[in-house]
C-alpha cells in the first residue's frame, strides 16, 4: 500500500494513536482520495499536528445521538494519509487524504489537545490484495449506476468508468455515492470489495424504489 510517498506494507507502519476527525456522511476507502476544507481551529491545530508528524487522519462517523458534549463515535473508520495541502488565504486549508487502512477504535485517549486521539487497531487484511475483486458483479454494479444517474439526470465519464478496474471502480462510487451516515458505514464496514459492491447495487435499488414510490428524487 502506497500513499504519497510513503509505502505501508503492514498495520505495523501505523502508528497506534492517531489523530480522529468525526465527520457525518463522509466516507474515505483504502486507496481512495478524499478532498476536505478544514476551517475549525482544533481541526487547524490537528492538520498542524498531522503535517508536523505522521500526516495521518482518522476519518471517523459520529454516532446519531441528542447527547451533550463530545459525541461518541463508530467503531470503524479509516486512517489516510495527508498527500496534498494548501491555503486559500482566508483562514481555511484545503487537503486530500489518501485512504490506507480501515481501523477498529480500541480506546479514546485522554489529551489536553483540542483535538481527539484514538488508540488503533489496524485491520491487516487491507494491506493484502483483495482477491474478491474479479468476482464482483460489474454488470450489475454498472446498470444501478447508471439507472441512478438518468433517475437525476446527470451524467458521468463512461470511458473513464469502463477503463477502471473493478476495485478502484467500487471505492470511487461508494466514496461519492450520495447517501446517508448508516449507508455509508454500511459500505466501510463490508468486509471485501465484492461484497462493497453488492452492497452498493442493494442501497441503490432501495434508494430508487423508494424515490419512485415518493414521486420525488435524492437531494
Amino acid at each position: 500500500m502506497k500513499a504519497g510517498n510513503r509505502h505501508y506494507r503492514s498495520a505495523a507502519d501505523l502508528p497506534d494513536i492517531v489523530p480522529v476527525f468525526p465527520l457525518a456522511g463522509a466516507l474515505l476507502l483504502p486507496e481512495g482520495l478524499l478532498p476536505l476544507q478544514i476551517f475549525e481551529p482544533r481541526y487547524i491545530e490537528m492538520l498542524d499536528y498531522v503535517l508536523a508528524t505522521h500526516r495521518l487522519i482518522g476519518m471517523v462517523q459520529p454516532e446519531q445521538n441528542d447527547e451533550q458534549g463530545e459525541v461518541p463515535l463508530r467503531a470503524i473508520g479509516c486512517v489516510g494519509r495527508v498527500t496534498s495541502f494548501s491555503e486559500t488565504g482566508d483562514g481555511r486549508y484545503r487537503i486530500t487524504l489518501e485512504g490506507i487502512s480501515r481501523f477498529r477504535i480500541l480506546e479514546e485517549v485522554v489529551t489536553d489537545r483540542p483535538f481527539r486521539l484514538c488508540r488503533i487497531e489496524a485491520f491487516a487484511g487491507d494491506f493484502q490484495a483483495d482477491d474478491t475483486a474479479g468476482s464482483v458483479d460489474r454488470a450489475g454494479l454498472m446498470r444501478a449506476f447508471q439507472d441512478y444517474l438518468e433517475a437525476h439526470d446527470l451524467e458521468a465519464d463512461w470511458e473513464g468508468v469502463q477503463r477502471a478496474e473493478n476495485a478502484a471502480l467500487v471505492n470511487a462510487l461508494s466514496m461519492m455515492a450520495p447517501y446517508g451516515p448508516e449507508e455509508k458505514q454500511a459500505l466501510l464496514e463490508a468486509p471485501d470489495i465484492r461484497h462493497r459492491a453488492d452492497t452498493l447495487v442493494a442501497i441503490t435499488e432501495i434508494m430508487l424504489a423508494r424515490e419512485s414510490a415518493d414521486g420525488k428524487k435524492l437531494q
